[in-house]
């Protein structure tokens, strides 16, 4: 059996959609620093894993999701591995209230910087919003909510990066603008999917109402040069 494309969803992105985000080489791949740190491999051979150090910034961190956990790779230590879940949707069954949003780009770069620094909602660089679309509410001018794409494997989009200035939550922006953005990504053909921490139940219970179902335990890791 073919290993379906969301057990290394970061690898199959860099191969595929993502590719001219792409540094590396055959045997590991990771995101330009500017857009994200996530890097990936195919398997867990030591050729692999030896490639991915190779991408591992002295000074720095990568990331790596995926299903399976792996051992350090030579030179490298683990900082964290955590447990996460995995969620696909393939339908909405909810539909919300329209609400005005607006389509963001690069010239919103620094302000959704700036609010996912705020509100910490996954990691978040200068150049992530390159990933996939995003798009955001303002308020008097300032990005109060957002949400938007990141890996993007062959049939599947993940969303990412939802998140309301706490100053403005509890008016339903989030899910408001997930469901605009899933539907976008439906409508071309992709299913959605993204990971939550099984711990976060308020979470999990809006992307189950959204018609988010679980799929799998993935392995989030972050490693540092050791």
């Amino acid at each position: 059996m073919m290993p379906h494309p969301l057990d290394r969803p970061i690898w199959h992105s860099l191969t595929g959609a993502h590719a001219p985000l792409a540094l590396g080489y055959g045997d590991a791949l990771r995101y330009r620093p500017e857009a994200h740190f996530f890097a990936a491999a195919p398997d867990d051979c030591r050729a692999s894993l030896v490639a991915l150090a190779r991408l591992l910034p002295l000074d720095g961190t990568l990331g790596l999701v995926q299903a399976d956990a792996i051992d350090a790779p030579p030179g490298t230590h683990i900082r964290s591995r955590v447990a996460i879940n995995q969620m696909v949707l393939t339908a909405l069954t909810t539909a919300g209230a329209p609400i005005a949003f607006d389509d963001l780009g690069d010239a919103d770069a620094p302000d959704m910087l700036a609010l996912a620094t705020l509100t910490a909602p996954g990691p978040f660089f200068a150049e992530t919003h390159r990933l996939g679309a995003f798009i955001g509410v303002r308020h008097h001018g300032q990005l109060i909510a957002m949400a938007g794409e990141r890996t993007r494997p062959p049939g599947f989009t993940e969303i990412s990066a939802v998140c309301t200035h706490p100053d403005h939550r509890g008016r339903g922006f989030a899910r408001a603008l997930m469901q605009i953005a899933i539907a976008r990504i439906l409508a071309r053909g992709d299913a959605a999917f993204l990971h939550v921490y099984g711990h976060n139940e308020g979470a999990v219970a809006l992307y189950e109402a959204l018609g988010f179902r679980f799929r799998r335990e993935m392995i989030y890791t972050i490693l540092e040069a050791a």
